[in-house]
């Protein structure tokens, strides 16, 4: 059986468009996921990226659940040291409330951005002890009490709302520190796939259902896969050097906003083509994809695989996530 797929959207604004436009497609998306049969679709966290409108995720969450009607939604994920857990907890327990029981918060210890914007941004300590102190009081406030463990500051509108937590990492710290939590881990292997076979071991060994902030009684991981289909594998691999672009002017300092697809040779190289960082992918016509895909769960052992997919025309997103469902589910 087909382990289930979910969506990671970090909102791409192509060149010649605005942030209103990567908005306005990304929810296009959404509506399309959400018919098509897709188990989540998450937002993730970044700043100070020209080519990305992601950075409040809450917001793109409840404007994504306001034109969907059965799809899950979620932050893939929110950066806790930026933020306040209480107002964390606030958000999303406000959008429980507003959507009812299709709210994830995906949690991650990483900034999302530069360390300037990171210092611009930082309220809290990305520390492992410090991000699990914060995961137990956002428990706190989730449940029927509404009050957090180590403050004692009610959160009423929260309280009740049970919005499931999840542990993001791409390192066997992450891991780690979601095994010891009891909590389902999200491994973002589609951009950090250096220590995905030694992280998902860590997490399997280290989980426990024991915990006081456990919430599952067996690990759950959901896997990062970069995905792009197309009608043959020859347009998917042109269609795919939209994200190595991408990478590429990451590693080079370059600040463009999502180019158009080029000639898979003329990226060889210049190192965007064959990039480590995204060695974790399916890339081809759907039938390709589908054994890509099936491969890498065999190998992880993944419960479910969240997709990312980049594209200069937002059709050929909407066409990807087309193809992949009618040869996945």
């Amino acid at each position: 059986m087909s382990v289930p797929l979910s969506i990671l959207d970090l909102v791409s604004i192509s060149e010649g468009s605005t942030a209103r436009d990567g908005i306005a497609a990304s929810m296009d998306s959404a509506r399309s996921a959400d018919r098509l049969g897709f188990h989540r679709l998450w937002f993730a966290e970044h700043h100070n990226t020209p080519n990305l409108a992601s950075s409040a995720t809450a917001l793109l969450i409840s404007q994504a659940a306001s034109v969907t009607e059965r799809i899950r939604l979620g932050s893939g994920g929110v950066m806790l040291p930026n933020h306040a857990p209480l107002m964390v907890a606030e958000q999303y327990g406000t959008l429980a409330n507003m959507h009812g029981d299709r709210i994830d918060l995906g949690l991650g210890r990483a900034p999302g951005t530069d360390m300037m914007t990171a210092q611009a941004l930082s309220r809290s300590s990305a520390e492992p002890q410090a991000f699990a102190r914060s995961i137990y009081d956002l428990q706190g406030w989730f449940s029927e009490t509404g009050t957090a463990h180590s403050v004692p500051i009610v959160s009423a509108v929260s309280a009740g709302t049970e919005v499931p937590i999840w542990v993001l990492g791409s390192t066997v710290n992450g891991a780690s520190i979601a095994g010891q939590l009891g909590l389902p881990f999200s491994l973002a292997s589609h951009f950090a796939p250096d220590q995905l076979d030694e992280a998902l071991r860590v997490y399997r060994d280290a989980f426990t259902a024991e915990a006081p902030t456990a919430q599952i009684d067996e690990p759950y991981v959901m896997a990062g896969i970069n995905v792009m289909v197309a009608d043959t594998n020859e347009q998917a691999a042109r269609e795919f050097t939209v994200i190595e672009q991408m990478f590429h002017d990451t590693l080079t300092g370059q600040r463009r906003k999502i180019q158009p697809p080029v000639d898979p040779d003329t990226l060889i190289g210049q190192g965007g083509k064959d990039n480590p960082m995204l060695c974790v992918k399916a890339v081809g016509a759907p039938q390709t994809v589908r054994a890509q895909l099936e491969k890498f769960v065999e190998r992880t052992g993944a419960d479910e695989l969240i997709t990312t997919t980049y594209a200069y025309d937002p059709a050929v997103r909407d066409r990807s996530l087309q193809l992949l469902a009618e040869t996945w589910f």
